[in-house]
């Protein structure tokens, strides 16, 4: 099963991004398969955050079209929302500790966490700060030849 990060949903939500027509065309392709694909909870609440904040966008993203965009992607029959389970803490500590995540990166080691307990085995990221982590296959295809 793959997850998508945070940056493939604000790819995929700003027009202006030079990796737009990608995401968009990665997120299409997977809401609309059989396939079971992820998205982690926490990168739905930065993916929100994000878009509508005016520091970071300008105009942002109204919520009201952020919100009809995204419940389109968890219409997806085929999507999986991760979530905490009962065996988090056992597993974020090991994630934890593999990679010596410390300050930010412990939001990414949480997304790592949360795909590891629900047995994703890739993560879709523009993000390379994944690549410190492992039990994590990273598909960035946004990188460069």
């Amino acid at each position: 099963m793959q997850a998508v990060d945070t940056n493939v949903l604000i790819y995929a939500e700003i027009s202006s991004s030079t990796h737009h027509i990608q995401a968009r065309k990665i997120l299409k392709g997977l809401a609309e398969g059989a396939v079971p694909w992820a998205i982690p909870w926490p990168c739905i609440y930065e993916f929100i955050r994000v878009v509508t904040h005016p520091r970071v966008f300008h105009p942002p993203t109204p919520i009201d079209i952020v919100l009809k965009d995204l419940q389109g992607l968890l219409d997806s029959p085929s999507v999986m929302l991760l979530a905490e389970t009962d065996r988090h803490i056992s597993v974020l500590r090991n994630v934890v500790h593999r990679s010596g995540a410390t300050g930010n990166l412990v939001h990414d080691a949480h997304i790592v966490a949360l795909c590891i307990e629900h047995g994703v085995a890739e993560i879709i990221t523009g993000d390379r700060d994944f690549s410190r982590f492992s039990g994590l296959r990273i598909i960035n295809p946004f990188a460069g030849p």
